[in-house]
């Protein structure tokens, strides 16, 4: 959830407040807890670490090339780099690429063995090409404007990439104009007239994201005008704030794409209704066919098979519902005939694959606190698991086995390698942050407990480092958000237990009714219930871990947690206030009848709370912490990012308010340029410091 608010005015104020201090005073910074040993994993090892991804394997099998982002904590930024390692070289050393000095992301292998990339270094993000590690670099494109994504065409002769331009400008020269037009204005009001006005963390601009191809010539340069492709549709794609290339694909033949993309008009707040649509070759005239006009729920992740006869996509059954599993779905691409393949599958697929044979796609899904790798028989729909615990966030096919990026609770993500027949463990590839091998890690387990409805419920439970045996620790009670989320076996950047466990704090975490890998079910069982399962869930789930793990302090315990986590925490507040020393609340909801006008995405909110807020009023009012402020006692931290327009700023200053007016002690940290997520490296040291500062104060160091 997010927005921007009101707040810049309040923050103006607050500046001129600070400046005097006969009217004013800055809190003084808080005193975080010392990690219990030297060598213990810390917040601050968690903000400098490298971050490995997005590994692409090259046509014949033999490089893997991924990205490695450095952070800089005391520059504040951070920079991405390429790397490849030689899969065919036993034991070989990953290097750096020399196209990364200049800045390179987004590396694509072509089918004609050259590498593709995306860098700045012209003054415009634009497609580049090496042939070789060594080889001097060729700029693709030349467009005057930032390309945010691409497609090279199977046979390597035209590229397809995502612009963002002003839908109603005649083409791409008179949208760059008419941006001209609107910089030099003198006036800065914005004029809406339909929705979105504002999206994640930006407002409307009233560009769209919308694909243009060029063709690439011997020397590897685009030529021609680019083609404006899907001119006259109205929408975007990829899909704002978080879609990519996955969105949209060349058809085999290179004649055509086929993208996934939601009608704008007057409804896309509220709606969910992605479909996969075609062009009309690539002439740019404004016709396109609807392959999914059926399904009026969403449709994602177009890939052909490899003879081309088969459109794999995944497709949700339920509109309006953001959560709904994704099924695999077949669709022939003579006859136009579609079939699911392994319904009867109770997960939700990820990115799917095709193998090469054209007889399985490969995908991932979460399944019960960890994300797998699965094959998927495309004959008879058997599903089996390809990968154990842990994460999987991202792999790639060579003819031997899979490159796969692989992260737990921890261990941040390196590249693994994995046989087709699955039976051996993994053989690492990679390992992006050396230093971590001398840190010393909480050990954690996963239990199971009755929950609501006396339904198997799973959590985590992690140990302090330096546990001893017969102690007693403070507790740090994490509740995810989403709600349709988990905090599992994965690493996070933002919500990583096991900084608390350097901390010297114990951790439980709860995978409550709502939480995605335990079945649809289980996910939607939270729909229009937020506050009564849930919240048994992790009362049950409290009591359970107490009585199974006796190094638990009950008495002495935090809970925290960011978006619906953090309403959970304003609920908690009202509804369960004698379980916890403290809490925090991380961009959480505060009114939820309010959210129901001034969030972005509608259709989340009308989803969870049964309908429209004038149409079901009682959906929104039932479990509102607003309507329980009179039961708040307990003393809270409250963090909100100005940037939010998923949970807007007026609900963390209306929590902050009720317990300042209640005369509760609570803290209140605005970061004017973060959005749902704390990003920037000075931030998240911050962020750090104050949570940690905050749980030293009411819960003190284990003894």
């Amino acid at each position: 959830m997010r927005h921007r608010s009101v707040l810049s005015a309040a923050c103006a104020a607050a500046a001129l407040l600070s400046a005097a201090p006969a009217f004013a005073q800055v809190p003084p910074a808080p005193v975080p807890a010392a990690a219990p040993t030297a060598d213990a994993f810390t917040y601050k090892d968690m903000i400098a670490a490298n971050r490995l991804g997005d590994p692409q394997v090259s046509p014949d099998g033999r490089y893997v090339v991924y990205s490695v982002t450095t952070t800089d904590v005391e520059a504040n930024r951070r920079a991405g780099s390429l790397w490849m390692l030689d899969l065919n070289t036993p034991d070989a050393a990953p290097r750096r690429l020399a196209i990364s000095d200049q800045g390179a992301n987004t590396a694509r292998w072509g089918g004609d063995g050259n590498l593709y990339f995306l860098s700045g270094k012209s003054g415009a993000s634009q497609v580049w090409r090496v042939a070789s590690p060594t080889a001097t670099p060729v700029q693709v494109t030349n467009l005057p404007t930032d390309v945010n994504a691409y497609r090279i065409s199977p046979s390597g002769d035209k590229v397809a990439v995502s612009l963002a331009v002003y839908p109603d400008a005649a083409d791409l020269n008179a949208s760059i104009e008419q941006g001209k037009a609107i910089a030099e204005r003198k006036t800065t009001g914005q004029v809406y007239d339909r929705m979105f006005v504002r999206h994640w963390d930006t407002w409307n601009d009233h560009t769209q994201n919308h694909l243009f191809v060029q063709s690439i010539g011997r020397d590897g340069k685009a030529t021609g005008q680019p083609v404006w492709v899907t001119k006259g549709f109205d929408g975007d794609t990829p899909s704002k704030p978080f879609g990519d290339e996955s969105d949209f694909t060349f058809t085999p033949a290179g004649d055509a794409i086929v993208f996934s993309a939601r009608l704008a008009g007057q409804t896309e707040p509220w709606s969910t209704n992605f479909d996969l649509w075609k062009t009309n070759g690539l002439s740019g005239d404004g016709t396109f066919t609807n392959l999914t006009d059926d399904n009026d729920a969403w449709d994602a992740g177009p890939v052909f098979s490899p003879d081309g006869r088969t459109l794999a996509y995944r497709a949700m059954a339920r509109p309006g519902f953001e959560a709904d599993r994704y099924q695999i779905v077949l669709k022939d691409v003579e006859s136009g005939q579609t079939r699911e393949i392994a319904s009867n599958w109770d997960r939700s697929a990820d990115t799917i694959q095709w193998s090469r044979d054209g007889q399985t796609i490969y995908t991932t899904a979460g399944d019960v606190g960890s994300t797998r790798l699965f094959s998927v028989d495309t004959r008879n729909g058997v599903v089996t698991p390809i990968t154990g615990p842990g994460h999987v966030s991202a792999f790639q096919q060579t003819p031997s086995g899979f490159v796969f990026a692989h992260d737990s609770l921890r261990e941040p993500g390196d590249l693994y390698f994995k046989t087709y027949l699955g039976r051996e463990t993994p053989r690492r590839l990679t390992t992006a942050n050396p230093a971590f091998a001398a840190k010393q890690f909480g050990e954690y387990e996963q239990f199971s407990f009755p929950g609501w409805n006396n339904e198997t419920v799973h959590g985590y439970v992690i140990k302090p480092v330096g546990y001893e045996e017969g102690r007693k620790y403070p507790v740090a009670f994490l509740i995810h958000g989403g709600p349709q989320g988990s905090f599992g076996d994965s690493w996070s950047y933002r919500w990583n237990p096991e900084t608390y466990a350097g901390a010297g704090y114990a951790v439980v975490m709860i995978d409550f009714h709502g939480s995605t890998g335990y079945g649809q079910a289980f996910t939607d069982a939270i729909s229009q219930h937020w506050g009564d399962r849930p919240l048994e869930d992790l009362q049950k789930g409290w009591a359970a871990a107490q009585a199974k793990y006796d190094f638990l302090d009950g008495d002495n315990a935090c809970a925290l947690g960011a978006s619906y986590g953090g309403y959970m925490i304003n609920w908690i507040a009202g509804k369960w206030n004698d379980a916890f020393k403290c809490l925090v609340n991380h961009d959480g909801v505060f009114d939820t009848f309010g959210m129901g006008y001034a969030t972005e995405e509608l259709w989340f909110t009308e989803w969870e709370y049964g309908g429209t807020p004038w149409d079901h009023p009682e959906g929104y009012q039932k479990f509102n912490p607003a309507n329980h402020v009179e039961n708040w006692r307990t003393p809270m931290l409250v963090v909100q990012g100005d940037l939010d327009f998923r949970i807007p700023t007026a609900q963390g200053l209306s929590t902050f308010t009720a317990l300042q007016r209640r005369g509760i002690d609570s803290r209140l940290i605005v970061f004017p340029n973060e959005n749902h997520w704390v990003l920037k490296p000075a931030n998240s040291l911050q962020w750090h410091d104050e949570v940690f500062g905050w749980l030293n104060k009411h819960l003190g160091q284990a003894e």
